[in-house]
This record gives C-alpha cells, sequence and structure tokens, in this order.
C-alpha cells in the first residue's frame, strides 16, 4: 500500500495517515529493490513476531504460499485500514478472508488488454504534435478558429504546443498563420492556455486593443472577476461539490526538478520578496461518476500548474497529469497527499477498474494527455463594442470521448456556444 520509502511509523503518519489504538503493530514492507506492499498487521503484545513476519513476508512475496494460507492459524487479529486527514475519521477493519493476492490482478491486467472496446488512443486518436511537418501545424490551427472579431481571432489550441521555445512553438508559427488566414497585419498572442493544456488561444493583429484588454484582465483580477473557466476529467471528485480553494504556492526544487507546492503558512514576507504567491481557484462539480469527475474550474490568479496543484488539495488529480498525480497515495482505496520532497513526475497510475472503463493498460498511460481544456474566455468592451465577449471552444474529440467511456455527461457549460 506505500512503497519502501515509508520506513517507519513516524514518516507514515507524515504522508496524513493515522493508526490508533493501543496494540503492537508492526509494519511490514517489501524488499529494497522491489516495488511492494505495506501490511499493517496487529498482534497481541506477547507474541514474539518479528521473526514470524518477516518469515511470512518472503514466503507471500515470492509465491511459495498465498497470503491467505500465510495468515491462516496465526495471531494476527486483523489488517487495519489507515485513514487520511482527521484522527475522528472512523477506521474499519478489513478481514483476511477478503485480502486477495497478487494472482487476480494479474487476470485483470490480460482481460483489460483483451478487452474488445477501444481507446482514445485508437478512435478518436490523439494528435502527435511531433509528427506533424511546420505546414502540417498551421493548417491545423487555421482550421481550429472557433472566433474571428477584427482585430480578434480564438482558436481551439491542441494540447501540446508550447507558446514560446526553441522549437516549433505558437509564435514562430504566427507569420504562417498569417498568411494562411489571409491577414494583412501581423498576429501576437494576447492570452493563451499552458502548454500541456488544451483550449482557448486568443490572438490580435491590434496591439492598442491587446493592451486594453490586458489592462482589463488586471482590474479583473483584482476584483476577483471570472476571466477564464476550464473543464477537467478529474480521478477522484472533489468535496464539497462547490466551492474555493485560496492556499499560496511556490516553486520549490525537488532532486532535480522544479515543482510548485502549496504554502500553507505564508507570511507577508513570503509575499513581499516573492517567494509565495496568492492563488485562488474557485470550483464546481458538474458531473460525477465511477469515482471521476467533470469538474469546472475557475482561477482568480495566474500561477504555473495552479490549477493541478489545488486540485490534489481536493485529493483529486487531472486525467493525463503525469507530474503532480504523484502527489497522492492511496491506502486502501483510500486518498493522502504524500510529502513534498517525496514527490517525483511520474506517469499516472490508474486502478484497474477505471483502466478497463478507458480500455487502456497501464502501460500506455504514458500517451494520455492531461484532460484540462481552456473553454471559456471572457473579454471585456473593446473597438465599438459595448458589452463584453464570451468566446467557448468545445473539448478535443479525445476529451469527449473519455467523457462517455467514464459515464460523465456532458453538460451545458461544454457544449455552450461562442456569445457575442
Amino acid at each position: 500500500l506505500l512503497p519502501y520509502s515509508a520506513r517507519d511509523l513516524g514518516s507514515i503518519l507524515t504522508t496524513g495517515a493515522v493508526c490508533t489504538e493501543a496494540v503492537s503493530t508492526e509494519f511490514v514492507r517489501s524488499p529494497r529493490d522491489r516495488v511492494g506492499f505495506l501490511w499493517v498487521l496487529q498482534y497481541p503484545p506477547t507474541l514474539q513476531r518479528r521473526d514470524r513476519v518477516n518469515q511470512m513476508w518472503k514466503q507471500i512475496y515470492v509465491g511459495t504460499v498465498t497470503l491467505t494460507s500465510t495468515m491462516q492459524g496465526q495471531s494476527c487479529l486483523f489488517v487495519r485500514r489507515l485513514v487520511t486527514n482527521l484522527a475522528s475519521c472512523p477506521l474499519s477493519t478489513v478481514p483476511r478472508s477478503n485480502i486477495k493476492p497478487k494472482g487476480p490482478m494479474h487476470k485483470q491486467r490480460q482481460h483489460v488488454k483483451s478487452s474488445k472496446g477501444v481507446s482514445i488512443l485508437q478512435d478518436p486518436g490523439i494528435p502527435v504534435l511531433r509528427k506533424l511537418t511546420r505546414q502540417g501545424l498551421v493548417e491545423l490551427l487555421a482550421s481550429s478558429v472557433v472566433y474571428q472579431e477584427y482585430p480578434l481571432i480564438g482558436i481551439n489550441k491542441p494540447a501540446g504546443l508550447s507558446i514560446t521555445g526553441r522549437d516549433l512553438c505558437l509564435i514562430s508559427l504566427l507569420p504562417d498563420l498569417q498568411q494562411q488566414l489571409q491577414l494583412s497585419e501581423k498576429l501576437h498572442v494576447v492570452k493563451a492556455s499552458h502548454r500541456d493544456h488544451s483550449g482557448l488561444v486568443l490572438l490580435s493583429t491590434c496591439h492598442q486593443t491587446t493592451q486594453h484588454i490586458e489592462n482589463a484582465f488586471i482590474q479583473a483580477r483584482r476584483k476577483k472577476e471570472v476571466i477564464t473557466s476550464y473543464c477537467a476529467v478529474t480521478v477522484g471528485v472533489p468535496e464539497p461539490e462547490a466551492g474555493e480553494i485560496n492556499i499560496a504556492l511556490k516553486q520549490q526544487s525537488i532532486g532535480e526538478q522544479k515543482m510548485v507546492v502549496p504554502e500553507f503558512h505564508p507570511t507577508a514576507g513570503n509575499f513581499r520578496r516573492k517567494e509565495a504567491k496568492k492563488a485562488i481557484t474557485r470550483y464546481k462539480v458538474l458531473d460525477a461518476a465511477n469515482g471521476c469527475a467533470l469538474v469546472q474550474l475557475q482561477p482568480l490568479a495566474t500561477f504555473e500548474s495552479m490549477l493541478e496543484v489545488h486540485l490534489t488539495l481536493k485529493l483529486c488529480t487531472v486525467l493525463g497529469d503525469h507530474v503532480y498525480s504523484g502527489c497522492l497515495g492511496k491506502v486502501l482505496d483510500v486518498p493522502f497527499r504524500l510529502p513534498v520532497e517525496s514527490v517525483i513526475p511520474r506517469t499516472q497510475v490508474l486502478d484497474e477498474t477505471l483502466l478497463q472503463k478507458l480500455h487502456m493498460d497501464q502501460n500506455h498511460m504514458w500517451k494520455m494527455p492531461i484532460h484540462l481544456h481552456l473553454q471559456r474566455l471572457t473579454i471585456p468592451p473593446f473597438g465599438t463594442k459595448k458589452s463584453e465577449t464570451v468566446v467557448t471552444a468545445a473539448p478535443l474529440p479525445y476529451f469527449s470521448r473519455n467523457l462517455e467511456l467514464l459515464g460523465l455527461t456532458k453538460n451545458e457549460f461544454v457544449e455552450e456556444s461562442t456569445k457575442k
């Protein structure tokens, strides 16, 4: 249930797990060089248990006996479930007869592989941008225009296309896109979704209009007015179903990686020295099924990876998030946050039931794009317009397909058409 890095009771408690009652508890781990599970076994204090427990683990791990037969006849009372967050949460016990050996898990994986269903990798497919030529990318962007009213143009950007960079990026493609759309003036970026996110990018051919809109965005953020709305598919359902996450964020080096982490107790000095930044996200669960949810996210600040990190504070991760999904662990299907220093980017791991619904194999999960889509952008009045403009972009086909596979309903929020 926990990796080998959880070496003792103290380190386990720092993960948020709580184990109570004055009963002798033995934490059994897999060997150091193996990925394994942590069994929490409770015995009478008089039992000479350590040697016997280690022997039991070795027998279970090498497969010489099943877990049930090993436990049978021993003085093990039960396997205790670890609970997250509050120590006052009720603890539940799991009878040893309900503990399954590793064998059935292999059968489940085989079942996923042999499933007749088709994943998004085959239908409708995921655009692989690195395989497209420069002209192919330009044609893809030109076909993705969802809004055009002088001097503004809105396009529905695919996930994985960076805005700036040394290789092919959006800014480097703008001259070709201008020619493809037969525009007489140069294009530049006003507002854009992150590289890994899909969704709206607002372009302009007038710098004066751009300056006016950017100033309006700054004023709106100061007033805590919503400018952008995202839709996301989450693994886990946020509780409560609607609310506001107001936790400051900061960047921190973890190993060789720079990660965004929450700052739960920032000081005025942290903000003044720009060591942390205020970050607020409003959210609302639009639909939930099979342990997943379609969630509307409305950031009231700008910070890299803000939405992904804030969702982990609700014990959820975005489907396809291969960076911050490692922030959460599970003990008997109960999620909890891991210590910040132990988190490293890794391919998202889903349970077998969810993989089966998505017709995916865990070995192919690295191909799953993040399901975080900038769906709606509110533009303040510009030019001769006296009212604000709301531009929307529908999620990409693979996003909609996974909604169907998970049994999530497309809400009006997703289907809403462009308003002018």
